[in-house]
């Protein structure tokens, strides 16, 4: 109640604009200040009236230098702040979608990991091409065997997860189903970027039911390092509400251009304002390789390791668990059971090293993959 008591008044000063003609040049400040003398003694009291002068000064330059116009000094009010953000929002909030996923949990019975229930995901996105191509987290596609893309009309359609950064924590995914696309957003310049910038927030917070939700604030910081999942990313940070759901959706300027990915909110006991995103400019550069769709073999598996081999009578190696209905393993005669121990003619003990193997391949090679089936080694091939 103390500190309630202290900050009861503020002296509001506008935000100004200095308009010259009928072309728009504008300089501008927003603040509030407390309303105490003790606060006008202090260093930062007198650096803000500084650079009010400063402002202030600058504004009767410009008016004097323009001999064919006159000035005219306007104060703004916080509608009109409002109204530019409404607009801002309409222009990119066609293009930002819900992202809804269906995945299935495993479970590690006596060290075997077996098949659970299935999970239902939501995230956001925004679409950044007219063929569909969509940008989001890759935390909110991770494991998906489903993945529809609820549009901003409403109008829920397919998609397919087509590559994917887990180090970056960036995914593309893309529609699938034949349709134009409501809107296209427009990436930015993060690196541009000033700590104070109106930032705003638009995403799907909490799930289906806020699909589009809007946020306001400003950008905290730059270059924030952040541990996420045992990786580190460096983040824009933003007091602009990010919740769950809103992982995936657009940061957006005052032009209306996507400057950054959400990703993470920092929560605990009195902890607010602490949003985090992927400064776009980091993404830009890996945006031709993630619209390539990644080499899928179609398997979900498990590694057999020394424990597991003793306990279960298995060669060390990765057991196949499912084959995914029509993919390249299906093709090439995998079935559920086998232990894949070579791949391309090297020893694989985990699905890492099979991956490893697999990046260094591109869609139409093809490789010998040796399996262990019902006790007896066989010798398949594989075409990606």
């Amino acid at each position: 109640m103390g500190i309630k008591k202290k900050i009861t008044s503020y002296i509001a000063v506008g935000l100004i604009f200095s308009v010259i003609g009928g072309s728009a040049a504008a300089v501008g400040t927003l603040y509030l200040l407390p309303n105490f003398s003790i606060f006008k003694n202090t260093p930062l009291y007198k650096s803000i009236e500084t650079s009010v002068q400063n402002e202030s000064e600058l504004s009767k330059t410009v008016n004097s230098n323009s001999s064919n116009t006159t000035s005219a000094v306007t104060t703004v009010s916080t509608k009109n702040l409002a109204s530019g953000v409404s607009e801002i929002v309409k222009k990119v909030s066609p293009a930002v979608v819900g992202v809804a996923t269906k995945s299935i949990t495993t479970e590690n019975i006596y060290g075997l990991q077996i098949q659970g229930k299935e999970v239902e995901g939501m995230g956001s996105g925004v679409i950044f091409n007219e063929e569909g191509y969509i940008l989001t987290n890759y935390h909110v596609i991770d494991g998906a065997q489903e993945v529809k893309v609820i549009l901003s009309t409403g109008k829920e359609v397919n998609a397919k997860v087509v590559n994917y950064d887990e180090n970056m924590d960036v995914a593309v995914i893309k529609i699938t189903d034949d349709i134009k696309v409501p809107a296209v957003a427009e990436f930015g310049d993060s690196s541009s970027l000033q700590v104070g910038e109106l930032a705003i927030a638009i995403g799907n917070p909490l799930g289906k039911e806020l699909l589009g939700s809007v946020t306001t604030g400003v950008i905290s910081a730059l270059n924030r390092e952040i541990e996420i999942d045992n990786k580190k990313l460096t983040l824009i940070q933003t007091d602009a509400a990010i919740n769950p759901g809103n992982s995936g959706g657009p940061l957006v300027n005052s032009e209306g251009k996507v400057i950054g990915i959400n990703t993470a909110k920092l929560g605990g006991n009195g902890v607010e304002g602490l949003g985090f995103a992927i400064p776009i400019n980091s993404i830009t550069p890996k945006i031709e390789s993630l619209t390539k769709q990644l080499i899928k073999i179609g398997i979900s598996a498990i590694d057999v390791d020394e424990n597991i081999s003793k306990n279960y009578d298995l060669p060390i190696g990765v057991y196949i668990q499912d084959v995914e209905e029509f993919s390249s393993a299906e093709k090439a005669g995998l079935k559920a059971g086998d232990v894949i121990v070579k791949f391309d003619g090297k020893k694989v003990t985990s699905i890492n090293d099979i991956n490893e193997i697999k990046n260094n391949h591109k869609e139409g090679d093809v490789v010998k993959i040796e399996i262990v089936r019902n006790k007896e080694n066989k010798t398949l091939e594989l075409k990606f």
